[in-house]
């Protein structure tokens, strides 16, 4: 009989319960008015003198392996119960986040990269913060010079040596130093200048410059660059190049392309020219390459230089520039299928 009630207790310590339903049928076996415990208590009247210590502390045993075990699991259950009320169902599936979108600045500046890659050209990066050297003097602008006055300039107060990049040809400058021809390079970046905030400029915005060095580097060569990124880009394959200056290119062009007067918003943008400039380019002045250590009787190139947000604008037909630095969601959440 004291077998049969261990039997019990190891059946009662090993039980495990996942409803309250299991826990309920376990608890009416053992603990029950017809359970087997009383019918071990019953039982105990009938056993001998010498047997009736051992018999009681077995039945003890298996009374306390019992409730202990009920105990246990019915904590268990309820603190699942507690757990589910408070964060519901934790087997349903999660709820689902909000997909995020790309910034139309680095939808475009990603599309213009692609596009001169499949070229041959590379990314090059610079510090946003500058020296003169490598934001003028370098370029063909050295101190005084009258065309520095085309851009107005952050200054370091307490160092009027460093600057804030005004364009991103800085970075050019240092990759024509660390790199020998042929060269072949793009470099997107943030720029700033001093200007007046409106719908149509900010004190901050993008640019992406392209240069490309090497021998026997033409003119013929800039436009079929020039035109090849406006097909990709705009989808026109008519340009034109107005003469223009830039320090550090000679001869200089302002890049037209034409848009066409098909509709209102045409005749808008292109002041019913249906001429659109996106960008200024040139041959790189001789002296720019000697200062970056070029041998300018032995080498030629070209750069080109345009706005990022420029080109988004007409892309997406945004109005105001302004838009693009007020990281309103419901601005930012149009361009969710453009990533």
């Amino acid at each position: 009989m004291i077998d049969k009630i261990k039997d019990y207790i190891a059946e009662a310590e090993a039980f495990k319960a996942h409803t309250k339903e299991e826990l309920e049928a376990f608890r009416i076996k053992f603990l029950g008015k017809k359970g087997v415990l009383n019918d071990f208590f019953a039982e105990f009247k009938n056993v001998a003198v010498e047997h009736k210590k051992e018999f009681g502390q077995v039945i003890n045993n298996l009374k306390k392996a019992a409730e202990g075990k009920v105990n246990e699991i019915q904590e268990a259950l309820e603190s699942k119960e507690d757990t589910a009320g408070a964060y519901g169902d934790l087997t349903r599936p999660g709820e689902p986040f909000t997909v995020g979108s790309r910034h139309p600045i680095s939808i475009v500046k990603n599309q213009i990269i692609d596009i001169f890659s499949t070229i041959g050209f590379n990314v090059s990066e610079g510090p946003e913060i500058e020296d003169d050297w490598h934001n003028f003097t370098a370029l063909n602008l050295p101190e005084y010079h009258p065309a520095r006055d085309m851009q107005d300039t952050f200054f370091i107060q307490t160092n009027p040596d460093v600057l804030l990049r005004t364009h991103t040809s800085s970075v050019q400058v240092r990759y024509m130093e660390e790199n020998k021809p042929p060269i072949r390079t793009i470099s997107p970046g943030r720029v700033f200048r001093n200007e007046a905030i409106s719908a149509r400029s900010h004190c901050i915005f993008h640019q992406i410059e392209g240069l490309y060095v090497d021998k026997d580097v033409s003119f013929a060569d800039l436009k079929q660059t020039l035109l090849y990124f406006t097909k990709e880009m705009f989808g026109k394959s008519k340009i034109r190049l107005r003469p223009s200056y830039f320090p550090f290119t000679e001869p200089s062009a302002e890049i037209d392309i034409y848009w066409g007067l098909k509709t209102e918003t045409d005749y808008r943008i292109t002041k019913g020219t249906g001429w659109l400039e996106i960008g200024g380019c040139g041959m790189v002045d001789p002296n720019v390459l000697k200062n970056c250590g070029i041998d300018a009787t032995k080498y030629t190139g070209f750069a080109f230089g345009m706005g990022v947000e420029r080109i988004a604008m007409l892309q997406y037909g945004i109005g105001d520039i302004r838009m693009f630095y007020e990281n309103d969601v419901r601005f930012l959440e149009q361009f969710r299928a453009s990533i």
